[in-house]
């Protein structure tokens, strides 16, 4: 059965955590102010959309493309990436609150994270070469065999990484928060 193609159009505060999204192929559309925290969005197709103050906290994302995708502003606690189509997978978060998602072992090369929280988010056994991780909170991120080969933290906080556990070729650290490469060590930096 083939999904119905649906362009170019703007959902605005939409309540599709009750009432499911429409299965289809979504291409150029946007989305302002739509809940669906708890909600069904599997198995759908987003194409070049922009999802803007949205909830997507704890949505059922099993099997849906997110290519070209941009989150802005959005709540997107509790999101299983992992478990998403992740051909031509390309997505960017702004100002997202993303704790207790997971990206395990996912790969997201040269994404964005910019102004996020990231709180709790697990990106164990994650390829996340040339990452940008700017002014993202980090606090009890799980980084557990994890390839961040020339990924950005100078602006982020709060992170904890084992530089025995993970891949740190060429990433870039701030001096203020050079702690959270430290920290297993219990050694106290003045």
């Amino acid at each position: 059965m083939q999904k119905p193609f649906i362009a170019d159009k703007t959902f605005k505060g939409q309540d599709f955590s009750v009432t499911r999204l429409p299965q289809g192929e979504y291409e150029n559309c946007r989305f302002e102010g739509c809940n669906f925290s708890r909600g069904f969005l599997d198995n759908q197709n987003f194409m070049e959309c922009q999802f803007v103050e949205c909830n997507l906290s704890n949505a059922n994302i099993v099997n849906t493309t997110f290519k070209e995708v941009d989150f802005n502003l959005c709540k997107m606690m509790g999101l299983r990436f992992e478990t998403c189509n992740t051909f031509l997978i390309e997505f960017l978060f702004s100002g997202c609150d993303l704790s207790y998602s997971s990206f395990y072992e996912m790969t997201l090369n040269k994404q964005k994270f910019l102004n996020c929280n990231l709180t709790s988010t697990d990106f164990s056994s994650a390829q996340l070469k040339e990452v940008s991780f700017q002014n993202c909170n980090m606090l009890n991120a799980v980084f557990n065999n994890t390839d961040l080969e020339k990924s950005d933290f100078t602006s982020a906080k709060n992170y904890s990484i084992d530089p025995e556990r993970n891949k740190l070729k060429k990433a870039k650290f701030s001096l203020n928060e050079i702690k959270g490469l430290l920290h297993k060590y219990e050694i106290t930096i003045v």
